[in-house]
């Protein structure tokens, strides 16, 4: 069969039924029209749509497996109707049958299931542990959200905002990335730890290694246990420091681990779990140096705590608790 002038996928089908329809078809003309079946579901779907155009199912009423293929949903039709078709009938037509009914499975088959997609959130004060379907264990800080994304080839987590913790489930097939502003992380079999503050984001490796690039495949920053490093809003990396690994492991424990800290960054620490925020009256208290471990859902016992060790007072407003210096 000439088949070079035609150009459009649906008359190609249109040929390729007409001619398998005339008793001069040959072995060989079946065989090649299998063959172009099988190449691409698109052949599979013209096919189908120029059986259902030219009647061809009114030859194979009958048989319930090719109906279902072609969605012939039409109602039985007469006895006479249905001896007059089956004197039509052709020994090829259930090879024909046959090789649709596989080409529509393959297709399926074939095609990679639609990507799993979640959106996960918390509260302020509020910390989330979600196991995820791969095995990782995912832990969400306080107001934190993310969304993940998981295919046949990637499994990617997009924080877009707060801070989140990483224990990788194995799967040595399908990468895994956590997407945070211009910076990715692309995990190797690891627990660490990815946090943003607008499009800040900080990066620590707790074990194993990551690399750090700006956006999937830009040039990367590889990571040892016990290393950070911050990723400005323009995608460059600060150099690589030490992770204090106390702290890190702390606040997944809903712990504070400060040590000769300026007070000013505990509040904001501490004030990212609470509705009502602890305000310095004073400016100039904002360098005290502060050690200690605090529960982030206990505001009262810290509030206590830095009366006590450092001689602060505390004022409750409207707006929030107010700390005052000692008293003259």
């Amino acid at each position: 069969m000439n088949v070079g002038h035609i150009t459009r996928l649906d008359d190609l089908a249109a040929d390729w039924l007409a001619r398998l329809e005339s008793p001069e078809c040959s072995m060989a003309e079946r065989a090649a029209f299998e063959d172009w079946l099988a190449a691409s579901p698109r052949h599979v779907e013209a096919y189908l749509e120029a059986e259902r155009l030219h009647l061809l199912a009114a030859g194979l009423a009958d048989d319930e497996l090719l109906r279902a293929a072609i969605g012939e949903m039409s109602p039985p039709a007469s006895r006479t109707a249905s001896r007059a078709r089956r004197s039509r009938w052709r020994p090829w037509s259930a090879a024909v049958a046959a090789v649709l009914v596989l080409a529509i499975g393959a297709a399926t088959w074939l095609r990679p299931p639609p990507p799993q997609v979640a959106g996960y959130a918390t509260a302020v004060g509020e910390q989330r542990e979600i196991m995820l379907e791969d095995g990782t264990r995912m832990l969400l800080d306080t107001d934190t959200r993310v969304e993940t994304r998981f295919d046949a080839d990637l499994r990617v987590v997009e924080l877009i905002s707060g801070r989140a913790h990483f224990e990788v489930g194995q799967d040595p097939d399908r990468p895994f990335l956590v997407r945070a502003a211009s910076g990715t992380v692309r995990d190797i079999g690891t627990t660490f730890q990815v946090s943003r503050r607008g499009d800040d984001v900080d990066v620590g490796l707790i074990e194993g290694i990551v690399v750090v690039s700006r956006g999937d495949d830009g040039p990367g920053r590889r990571l040892a246990p016990g290393e950070q490093l911050h990723v400005d809003p323009q995608g460059r990396f600060t150099p690589t420091r030490a992770l204090d690994l106390e702290v890190a492991n702390g606040w997944p424990r809903g712990e504070l681990v400060f040590r000769k800290r300026r007070l000013d960054d505990l509040l904001v620490e501490m004030n990212r779990y609470s509705e009502v925020p602890l305000r310095l009256a004073e400016p100039e208290l904002a360098g005290i140096a502060v050690s200690g471990v605090f529960r982030v859902d206990e505001q009262v016992a810290l509030v206590e705590a830095l009366g006590q060790g450092w001689g602060l007072r505390a004022e409750s407003r409207d707006d929030g608790v107010f700390l005052y210096g000692p008293a003259e």
